[in-house]
C-alpha cells in the first residue's frame, strides 16, 4: 500500500475520539501545575502515529512530539484542522522519528514521507533511519531518543 493510499483506511472519528482523549490528559496536566513546554508526546507504531496526530493539533505548545515506527495519520486532513491558533501553538514544536528501514508492518518509506509533509508544512523533523531494524526497537535509537528528549527536557532543580 503507498502512503498516500492510507487514508482510504483510516477511521477518522476514532482517530478525532483519540486525539481529543490526548487532549484532555493534556489539559489535566497543565491544570495540575505541569507546563505545556515539559510535555512530550510520543509512542511507538499506533500510540507514536496518534501522538503525532495529537501533537501537531494540539492547542497548547508542547516541548516535543516523537514517533517511532510510525506514520502521519489523516495527512490529507491535516492542514485543515491547522486553524491559527494551533498553528501559533505548535509551529515550533521539533519531532523525531525513528524507522526500522526493513519494517514490514509500518512501511519505512511512510515515514519518509511523513517526515517529507510535516517539513513541507514547517515543522522541524529529525528522521531518523535504523538499519537492519524490523518493527521493533532499538538500543541505538533509544540513545538517540533519550539524547532529543534530554535536549527538549533538560534537568530542573
Amino acid at each position: 500500500m503507498a502512503f498516500n493510499d492510507l487514508a482510504q483506511q483510516q477511521d477518522q472519528p476514532g482517530i478525532h475520539k483519540s486525539r481529543d482523549y490526548f487532549h484532555n490528559l493534556i489539559k489535566g496536566e497543565i491544570e495540575k501545575g505541569i507546563p505545556s513546554s515539559r510535555i512530550v508526546l510520543g509512542g511507538f507504531s499506533q500510540g507514536g502515529s496518534i501522538s503525532i496526530f495529537a501533537g501537531l493539533t494540539s492547542p497548547s505548545p508542547l516541548a516535543g512530539i516523537f514517533g517511532l515506527s510510525s506514520y502521519l495519520l489523516l495527512g490529507e486532513s491535516l492542514p485543515s484542522l491547522l486553524t491559527q491558533e494551533i498553528r501559533a501553538a505548535n509551529s515550533s514544536t521539533p519531532i523525531f522519528m525513528g524507522h526500522g528501514d526493513v519494517d514490514p508492518l509500518v512501511k519505512p518509506e511512510w515515514g519518509a514521507e511523513t517526515a517529507k509533509k510535516l517539513k513541507a508544512l514547517g515543522w522541524k523533523v529529525d528522521f531518523n533511519v535504523y538499519r537492519g531494524l524490523d518493527h521493533s526497537a532499538d538500543p541505538k535509537e533509544m540513545d538517540d531518543l533519550e539524547k532529543w528528549l534530554g535536549e527538549r527536557l533538560p534537568a530542573q532543580g
